[in-house]
């Protein structure tokens, strides 16, 4: 299938050097990243891939809440361990 893509002159230049540097053809070099982009955002199933960087602080990593509650518990548990005559 043919289409056309506007990009901008020093982005087209760096992908032409790239694919050139590569021995491989600019179509197949833009087909290339654009398997790889669709890859990536099938790796999330599709979820998040329009939200902001900084969003993984607010709820991207909240599936570690469970790794981090197991740490802050080892972390007590050794500070009970900790005596007077420790410190």
């Amino acid at each position: 299938m043919k289409t056309t893509v506007e990009l901008p002159d020093a982005v087209f230049r760096q992908a032409k050097a790239v694919s050139a540097a590569r021995g491989t053809t600019l179509k197949r070099f833009f087909t290339e990243a654009v398997e790889e982009q669709l890859r990536r955002s099938k790796g999330n199933g599709g979820a998040g891939y329009n939200d902001p960087p900084w969003m993984a602080g607010f709820g991207a990593l909240a599936d570690l809440s469970e790794e981090t509650s197991r740490i802050l518990g080892v972390i007590e548990e050794e500070f009970e361990r900790v005596g007077p005559d420790d410190m």
